[in-house]
């Protein structure tokens, strides 16, 4: 990668919907040049989708909340088990296996504080290998990378 890859990816990464005209003026190569490094970038794996950002607020799940979350060993199922049945659940946006006092960083959206609850209280304590959890609700968001 070079550093007209990395403007690429900063150019794509604030609107993937860029066309490739737009993007030949802004980095001052030709359209077929950038057609040809998108096309690389995919195909080595730097780029690995194109996504949306979507205003959550407008889908009713308006609520960001992060969950840290203890593996219980003695239940008898891995940590990255648990993990995987923790990122299957309706509302869950992240999961992160981390290192110190926690073991998982659960992201989660909800129209309301309340329905987080419902979905740490009646489904994630409920997956067998989740210990203790706290849940820490989000004022707003400062910055969010889709």
């Amino acid at each position: 990668m070079d550093s007209i890859d990395v403007r690429l990816l900063e150019e794509l990464s604030r609107n993937s919907r860029e066309n490739i005209a737009s993007l030949s003026k802004k980095l001052g190569i030709p359209r077929t040049t950038v057609h040809y490094r998108i096309r690389k970038l995919i195909d080595e794996g730097v780029i690995e989708k194109f996504t949306i950002k979507p205003d959550y607020k407008k889908l009713n799940l308006g609520t960001t909340a992060f969950i840290l979350a203890r593996y219980d060993p003695e239940s008898g199922v891995g940590q990255r088990e648990v993990a995987q049945r923790v990122a299957a659940l309706d509302g869950v946006y992240e999961v992160h296996i981390i290192a110190g006092e926690w073991d998982l960083l659960i992201k989660v959206r909800a129209a309301t504080a309340e329905d987080v609850g419902k979905i740490v209280v009646d489904r994630l304590r409920d997956i067998k290998g989740i210990g203790q959890t706290v849940t820490m609700v989000s004022f707003v968001t400062v910055k969010e990378d889709p």
